[in-house]
């Protein structure tokens, strides 16, 4: 049973967690320092590595997850850095590193092909060359997933006073979300890092919700290794069809089971010692 309240403490740093705590902050005080001694190298990296619509459908397919890694203020890293620690080291915990790092970059990648959608859809005045910075796409899917799966815990809504359930606090937050994307109207463009909320939000609610409870990963394994069997057996069969033919036509007789094993006449003899009859001939 899952825990109705959170505790005061702090969670644990955890592998993936801390790591992605050490990326982003190191890349943010890198960017500051090229951005003091370098302002042309700090500018052309940010601009490689920002989320580009229009550069993204013409190859830098790496901005769909090095966007994530960039932060141009540092509200902007500490709230997210935050979130990633207080709400990620909880699902770390509870799916393994693995899984959790799965989780995120699908909610990351997820938030990116929704801003690239929007994009070019043309609405809300937003352009296949504006540029998009910052996890909050990853922050989002955590804090979705994190409202579904423990919507009942109380939230202590430090600085302020109170308490709130997950569940509320998520919805506020998609909501602030919302209005943020609709502050693009009119052509301006300047909530077009909210769609980026909203797809990770969603990718996450997605993987909640769709996907095995194991991940993409044990998914694909599965479906490969469950396709690849069927085909040994069926490739099993068609050998056997094709051997017992063969024998017939040589006045022999050999038989195989339903699945395409050989159960020769000293199998079948051995059988009917036992009392079996796996060959399916009743004597």
């Amino acid at each position: 049973m899952h825990r109705r309240t959170m505790s005061l403490g702090f969670p644990p740093f955890t592998k993936a967690v801390k790591w992605l705590l050490i990326i982003n902050t190191g890349v943010f005080l890198l960017m500051k320092v090229l951005g003091a001694v370098a302002p042309r190298i700090g500018y052309d990296l940010t601009i490689a590595g920002s989320l580009i619509p229009a550069a993204v459908m013409h190859g830098w397919v790496f901005q769909l997850v090095t966007y994530s890694f960039l932060h141009l203020g540092l509200l902007h890293l500490l709230f997210n850095m935050l979130a990633l620690w207080m709400f990620g080291a909880e699902f770390e915990s509870a799916w393994g590193t693995k899984q959790f790092l799965e989780f995120y970059f699908f909610c990351v990648i997820g938030a990116a092909l929704t801003t690239i959608a929007v994009a070019y859809s043309g609405v809300l005045g937003v352009t296949p060359a504006m540029p998009t910075v910052g996890s909050s796409g990853g922050i989002y899917g955590i804090l979705l997933a994190y409202g579904v799966l423990y919507g009942d815990r109380e939230i202590f809504m430090f600085p302020l006073p109170f308490s709130m359930k997950a569940k509320y606090m998520v919805a506020i937050w998609i909501f602030i979300a919302l209005v943020g994307a609709l502050d693009s109207a009119g052509g301006r463009g300047q909530g077009v890092a909210y769609f980026a909320h909203l797809g990770g939000a969603l990718f996450g609610w997605v993987y909640i919700k769709f996907l095995p409870r194991r991940g993409v990963q044990a998914f694909f394994s599965e479906s490969y290794f469950g396709t690849r069997n069927r085909y040994y057996r069926w490739k099993r069969k068609q050998a056997a069809k094709k051997f017992e033919v063969y024998m017939r036509k040589h006045d022999r007789s050999e038989y195989f089971d339903e699945r395409g094993n050989y159960r020769g006449p000293g199998v079948q003899d051995r059988d009917k010692k036992n009392g079996e009859s796996k060959s399916g001939w009743v004597n």
